[in-house]
């Protein structure tokens, strides 16, 4: 009896996690990948620049690997493409604009000509390898979103990528329903169906509310307005733009992702710009108050977007003034609460009128809520489930939603990053592990930052650093000069002298005992005198600074 066919699903990211979206699907010797993201730092991370997946399971078996499919062009999909193809260039195949904004990326790092890239358009059928993948339009918060049916030899996975099921979207481009049913009628072995809105019930509203907010808070205006929104939400950028216009206002962008965006989207046609009404920031700086209109990046509060340097007054050209609308248009992401928090409270102190999303519709999402995921599981009708793109939390109550939409229990599968799903037509089970997890990118370093050196600098910043400097005689052991003592982050030396003068005396101490007991290694007397001043700074402040010992021999 010849061996059932089986397909592998596994999670690299995107699960128990918002961001860094990568799924794996595997049939024989055939590796087809979904997405690409990344996820901003979390508060702990500090001086990450960005999170990427662990691509190690693809690296070990990068002569397999077919391919990478895209869904949509947000940061959380596509952002960690370029540090992948460094390692795995492999034909890459996308919607017009997602491959628009990925071929800037490429571009900013002299990487545009190594990369294949293949463009589709919906309702087209491509294949990679055994895999025949349809592209099907969906709604989202940016134009060409897609969700994937890829056919296998084992059966259909739908994949449903960012979508919301918008009846009346920005474009005109509705989610196509129509294909959908017909893959259900027809039969989806799986649907990986997007986790983050599950929580709320109802129905996502239609991005042309914000439309409605935007023209409101226009017309009551009576200086300058500056809108921040995410640089890739091109829809809120064309009805922020479309809204000026009626308003007879000039529009500046401010913030490179954000000019980059802009300048993409209009080459492709995405952005629909009436004549004249962009203009550059320093003709925008000499204009009347009343007829202008600034986009801008920074709606997540990030430490170097051009909103925070505004509210922080260090914009080079662009100062917040009394009477200025701030329009916030956009959800913090989680973790980011804070930070948004600050420039918001730092815009207000500065006399500007500040609008956003928990006081006004002046945001709605681009995830489907409750009422949407439940007609996602009726049009499509899968025989297994698995939800992804969400907090564990999340997973779990999508998970429920589909147990109430009559999927069995058995063929729902609540995953983690780099657990192996391995799927036949008839039964699917857990199958092991690969591996999985974060990569940080700091600076042009990628990776090189673990656990180890996070640890330093979360000391760091806690309790500064001590740096002791002594010379010693290499004959006879003696100190020569020193020790001094440097303090950054701990105590004001100037203020606590006698302190520093104690710990001088405890350093001399800790070398007299290290001679007495003839100690030779380098190793083995710094670490006793870092040992007893620890201990003696902690008795006395409570504080564990870093202590940096450097011993000179002459």
């Amino acid at each position: 009896m010849a061996r059932e066919p089986k397909l592998y699903l596994i999670p690299l990211g995107g699960l128990g996690e918002i961001g860094k979206n990568m799924m794996v699907v595997r049939y024989g010797e055939n590796i087809l990948v979904i997405d690409s993201g990344l996820m901003f730092p979390e508060e702990d991370l500090l001086g990450i620049d960005m999170v990427i997946p662990d691509i190690t399971y693809l690296l070990e078996n990068k002569n397999i690997v077919r391919g990478i499919v895209l869904t949509h062009g947000h940061e959380d999909h596509i952002g960690a493409l370029p540090y992948v193809l460094r390692e795995l260039n492999v034909p890459v195949y996308g919607t017009r604009l997602t491959l628009g904004i990925l071929k800037e990326k490429l571009r900013e790092r002299q990487m545009a000509d190594e990369v294949k890239l293949h463009c589709a358009k919906p309702r087209d059928i491509i294949s990679v390898g055994p895999f025949k993948i349809e592209f099907i339009r969906v709604s989202h918060s940016i134009p060409d979103a897609v969700s994937l049916a890829i056919e296998t030899p084992v059966g259909v996975v739908v994949h449903t990528g960012d979508f919301k099921l918008d009846q009346t979207p920005v474009d005109g481009e509705v989610t196509d329903f129509n294909r959908l049913a017909q893959l259900g009628e027809k039969g989806v072995l799986v649907l990986l169906s997007d986790s983050t809105n599950v929580e709320r019930p109802g129905y996502t509203l239609s991005e042309k509310v914000v439309g409605q907010t935007f023209d409101d808070s226009f017309r009551q205006a009576s200086e300058r307005i500056i809108v921040a929104t995410f640089a890739s939400n091109v829809h809120r950028l064309q009805q922020a733009i479309t809204t000026a216009h009626r308003y007879k206002r000039k529009v500046a962008v401010v913030g490179r992702s954000m000019v980059n965006v802009v300048n993409i989207a209009r080459e492709l046609g995405y952005l629909r710009v009436p004549e004249d009404v962009l203009v550059e920031l320093d003709e925008a700086g000499r204009l009347p108050r009343n007829r202008v209109v600034y986009l801008t990046t920074g709606s997540q509060g990030e430490p170097m977007s051009a909103l925070t340097r505004m509210a922080n007054r260090d914009h080079r050209q662009v100062e917040i003034m009394p009477g200025d609308t701030i329009i916030i248009s956009a959800t913090p992401i989680p973790g980011n609460e804070k930070l948004v928090a600050r420039v918001i409270d730092q815009l207000f102190k500065q006399g500007a009128n500040v609008i956003y999303e928990s006081v006004s519709g002046i945001h709605v999402s681009g995830h489907p809520s409750q009422e949407e995921l439940k007609l996602m599981f009726n049009l499509v009708k899968p025989k297994f489930f698995i939800p992804v793109h969400g907090e564990y939390r999340m997973l779990i109550k999508h998970a429920n939603l589909a147990r109430e939409m009559g999927i069995p229990p058995n063929n729902i599968f609540v995953a983690e990053n780099g657990q192996v799903l391995e799927i036949s037509r008839r039964s699917g089970r857990f199958a092991g592990r690969v591996t999985a997890g974060r990569v940080l990118v700091d600076g042009l370093g990628v990776g090189d930052v673990g656990n180890i050196v996070l640890r330093d600098r979360r000391q760091l910043s806690q309790d500064g650093i001590l740096i002791v400097v002594v010379t010693i005689s290499k004959e006879s052991g003696q100190i020569i000069s020193g020790p001094d003592i440097v303090s950054r982050g701990f105590v004001y030396v100037r203020e606590s002298e006698e302190l520093m003068e104690d710990a001088k005396e405890k350093v001399k101490l800790a070398l007299d005992k290290c001679s007495a007991k003839k100690m030779s290694e380098w190793a083995s007397i710094k670490s006793m005198v870092r040992d007893d001043l620890s201990r003696f700074l902690y008795e006395k402040t409570r504080r564990r600074p870093m202590i940096l010992p450097i011993i000179m021999e002459i």
